[in-house]
Order: C-alpha cells, then structure tokens, then sequence
C-alpha cells in the first residue's frame, strides 16, 4: 500500500481527553476517531489490526475443535425475561421497540442467544459435545466510558460456549479452552496471568481471567511469588488476622462528640482501628442492610453481590435522610437494636470487647461483643485484600499487580440450561440439562492491551503478528529518482514474497515520514536515502531503532527471516 493513497490521518499533538498511551496513540496515528462517548470508528490501519486479532483467535478455536457461528447483535427480551436476567442484567443493557413494540436488547453477552439456539435443535447425547463460538459487536451503555476502546459501549467479542453432558466433560471442554487462550494470548505476545476469576453475574461454579499486565489497566491482580496462586482483587481470599483474645466485659455506652469516622473514633477512645466496626450503610433492592467489617479494612463489594445475589446496578450507599428513617445517626450507625438487616464479616464475631456505633449522634458502645450485644447474618469473608495479607494456607504474602483484563473463562453449569429449560435425553432415555461453559476473548481490548505493552515516547511498536503491516519502505526524497527507483524495487520485490509492505511515497519533508513511521508502529524499517545510487540502505527495527547500512538485498533478506520466525 502506497501512503500517499492510505487514509492515515495522524495527529501531532496528544488529543486532550486521552488518558492512556494506547487511546493516545491510536487516535494520533490516525487508527481510530471517537463518534460519540465510547464509540469509534475504526480506520484502515488499526481494523487491519483488529483483523489479525480476530484471525489469530480464529485460529486457535479452530485448533480447540469450535465452530464458527454469527448470530445477530439484537437479541429478543423474552429469551432474557426466561433467564430472569432482563430486569436484573441493569442499565448497561441498551433496550429498544420495533414499530410493533416488541421489545429487543443490543446483546451485552450471549449466554441466552446461544442456550436457546441450542436447545431447539439439540435432543440427544450423541450430539455432544458441542463448541459454537461468535466474533460480534457488543454493546454496554457503560455509566463512564474511558480509556479509548479498553472500556466503550461498543465493542468487538469473540464469544464461545461449550455444551456437555456432564461436569466431568465440562471440566475437559473447560482445560481444552483454557490452553487455546494461553496458545492466543502467546501469539499476541501479551505478557500476561491467568488469575481465578469471581464469577459474578455470568454465575457458575468457577472462573479464570487472563489479565494483560499494565499499570494503566483498571483491574487488580493478586498473587504468590511461588506463582501458585493467583486471583482478581474481587475474589482473593483474606484470612483477616486476628488480635489477642480478651475476656468480655461490660458493654458501655460513651459520648464521642465529633468522631464520625473510623479514624477520629478510634484515636479518640485510644483503641486500634481493627477493634472498630466500621458500618457500610446501603440500600440493596430498594432495603437497608447494614454491612459491618473491622474498621482496618475495605468491603469487597464483589464479595457482598455474591452472598446477597442482588444485581450490583440494585445496591447503593444510603443517603443521610434514610440513614435518619431507620431510626440511626450519620456517622454512628450501630448493629445493636436496629430495624434493619445486618450482615456481619466472621472477623468481628471473633473479636471481643469492640467499638460500635450507637445509632445516636456524638455517642458509641464500647465493649460490645458479637452474640451478646448484636447479632446479624455471619459472612465468612467479606474483606478486600491489601498489602501485608497472607495467601491462605501459606506463609507467603501477597503480591499486587494492575492488568487488562483481555480473556476470560466460565464454567456456567446448569445454570442457563435449567432457567431456559434446555433439556437432552442420555443414553438411557433420562432428561437431563445441558452443561455449559463461557469463554470469552475481548478482540478490541486486546487492542489496547498490546499497545500498552508497546509503545515508547515516539509512538506505537507493534508486535508482527499483529501489526497492521508488517514492512515500511521510506523514501526520503521522492524528487530524487534514484531514491524513488530503489524504493520502487524494493517495495514490489517485498509484495512478491507476499510481504504486508507500506511505501511512503509522500511528498511531504523526511522529518515528517520519520515521525509518522514510529508513530503507526510498523515492525521492519527500510530508509532509501543519499546512498541509494549505490544500492545501500538504512534497515532498522521499530523497537530498536538502531539504523545499519546494508545493501537492499540484505534489507529485503532481513525482513524475509524476521517474518519467518515469528
């Protein structure tokens, strides 16, 4: 391709609402606009990219045994309101009318679509099992989009489901799965974890996330320095460590005048944090609850969703006025004598003698003691890992790192089969309920996550496998016809060997090609300039950025075997 025919409309300065490298970058190297918050319009160079993604990922599932269906973005509400999920899945979910007001959805997922298809064609246990994947457009109608195409309510998916007849098979269909994204993810040459994941809305009975590593990515990872476990922050286990047993004593009522937080109550009463419970006041399907933690820690929200099973779109902080209604204070909200559900983390009910709040203004109990003084719906574990937490079962600590979120793994179960009553008969004859799983791999995001990865203060550094062409040839002066019939050969020998080759035959000054070919990122570099009379050129690398002086030849070799290796 010839730039001065290619649509790259690049930028020289850094766009104002980009925060990341990779939105930054894409947007200046002329690969994406923005249409709307969270929406983009992806240009020749960075679709042709997206291409290669979606090929590598065809790839690999068709390795794993999938089969390659396309179902359509709009999905029909009854097949969600027979799941239970239309009114729970909450308002990421974009709904529409047709001009007969039937009701649809742009899909968020396809748990649903793929089920329903399934169970209407498949009867028997001779048919499985079965592994039917999709790359589609998604849509969410994220509350703030950000970060480019890593979180926007429009983007590309490949979505698989795998249907067994057991759990035994299931877990086969599940490792078969789970190889075929470690064989993608290598070939992107992502430097990423696998981690257990928490499942969430998709529901089930296991997960795993395979996270990209960036210090700009928006989840956080946990893991042993041995490597042998690994978690998001949402499902790590926290095994809460335990101050020194006391003999109850008396519970007392104390006037606290001006100590509404953990903070200023425990410095006033001269006792540690952990020894004070800290109240989480919310509003969970329109009821207060009342979450109580030692006063150290942070609620792990992902942990509370999966006890209570409330959508997370259902649950909120409650205002002072309701705080007020439940017959309680702002800032002193207590466990002991109020209308309303407590849930309590397992840590507080082995303590003795705490600090809580006495729903009244200025005052706290101290003293109070789990059984005793309150009582609540015991959680086993309802804590935020942090620094200096143990890794259960081992003496080692964890070990924090922020990453993408580019893949991930579900082991469904019965559950959508059962709620959308798809059924098989086994070999005897018996109806029994398909078992799923979920895999997913986010095509755009992964976008991101390799630009992330890659890129310098110039600009993007494409990998090969993914680069939107793998060769640039430069041609300094294009007034310079020995420069201009170099570049020419060089440029037509390369597409003869079936080289993805970029000739910049623009008009415009050197400094501007140079400043162009680091931004797009393109692998393999190869500079006709002054020496050009003499068949001599400048072969470099986009990641090394060191020019060599070698004849045209050897320019054209050197790009031959860095393609053959890759």
């Amino acid at each position: 391709m010839r730039l001065s025919k290619l649509y790259m409309p690049t930028l020289r300065e850094d766009p104002q609402d980009a925060e990341i490298a990779s939105h930054k970058y894409l947007l200046r190297a002329g690969m994406i606009r923005k249409t709307a918050s969270g929406i983009y319009t992806y240009l020749p160079l960075g679709y042709r990219s997206i291409r290669k993604i979606e090929n590598i990922v065809r790839e690999e599932m068709d390795n794993a045994g999938a089969m390659e269906i396309l179902m359509s973005a709009i999905q029909p509400a009854e097949i969600w309101r027979e799941s239970g999920r239309w009114d729970k899945f909450g308002p990421e979910m974009f709904k529409l009318k047709d001009r007969n007001d039937r009701e649809f959805c742009l899909g968020p997922t396809a748990e649903e679509y793929f089920t329903t298809l399934i169970r209407d064609e498949v009867k028997s246990y001779k048919d499985f099992p079965l592994n039917l994947y999709q790359i589609q457009t998604k849509y969410r109608d994220e509350k703030r989009p950000r970060f480019g195409i890593n979180r926007a309510r429009e983007f590309s998916m490949k979505d698989a489901y795998t249907f067994d007849t057991s759990e035994e098979n299931l877990d086969i269909a599940y490792m078969n799965m789970y190889r075929a994204y470690e064989n993608i993810f290598d070939r992107l040459t992502l430097d990423y974890k696998i981690v257990e994941g928490d499942n969430g809305a998709m529901g089930g009975t296991g997960s795993h996330e395979f996270i990209a590593l960036s210090e700009t990515g928006e989840g956080v990872i946990v893991y042993s320095p041995s490597g042998k476990f690994g978690a998001t922050e949402e499902k790590a286990p926290v095994k809460y460590n335990l101050p020194e047993t006391e003999i109850e004593k008396e519970i007392e009522k104390v006037n606290t005048p001006n100590t509404k937080t953990i903070d200023e109550v425990a410095e006033f009463l001269n006792v540690e944090k952990k020894k004070c419970a800290k109240a989480i006041d919310l509003i969970i399907e329109g009821e207060p609850v009342l979450v109580f933690i030692p006063g150290d820690r942070e609620l792990n929200m992902a942990k509370l969703i999966s006890y209570t099973a409330a959508p997370e779109h259902e649950i909120r902080m409650m205002e002072d006025e309701e705080i007020l209604n439940i017959k309680s204070y702002p800032g002193y909200t207590g466990p002991k004598d109020i209308d309303a559900r407590i849930i309590v983390d397992k840590s507080l009910t082995d303590m003795k003698n705490l600090v809580i709040g006495s729903n009244e203004d200025e005052y706290h109990y101290i003293n109070a003691n789990f059984g005793r003084d309150f009582k609540g719906e015991v959680v086993e574990d309802l804590l935020l890992v942090q620094e200096g937490d143990l890794v259960p079962g081992t003496d080692e600590k964890y070990e924090f790192a922020r990453g993408i979120e580019v893949g991930n793994i579900f082991k469904l179960g019965t559950k959508y089969s059962k709620s959308l009553g798809a059924t098989f008969l086994d070999e005897n004859g018996k109806e029994k309920y398909f078992v799923m799983g979920s895999y997913g791999v986010g095509i755009t995001r992964s976008v991101t996550a390799i630009i992330e990865q890659n890129h310098d203060e110039n600009g993007i550094i494409w990998p090969l496998s993914v680069a939107p062409y793998e060769a640039i040839v430069t041609i300094v002066n294009v007034k310079n016809e020995e420069q201009v019939r170099l570049g020419e050969k060089i440029y037509n020998d390369l597409k003869k060997k079936g080289v993805e080759v970029l000739l910049d035959d623009r008009r415009d000054r050197a400094g501007v090609k140079f400043k162009d070919r680091d931004l797009i990122g393109i692998p393999l570099r190869i500079t006709c300039g002054k020496k050009s009379a003499d068949n001599i050129v400048e072969y470099s690398t986009r990641r090394e950025m060191v020019n060599m002086e070698i004849t045209a030849g050897e320019a054209i070799n050197n790009i031959l075997e860095e393609i053959e290796n890759k």
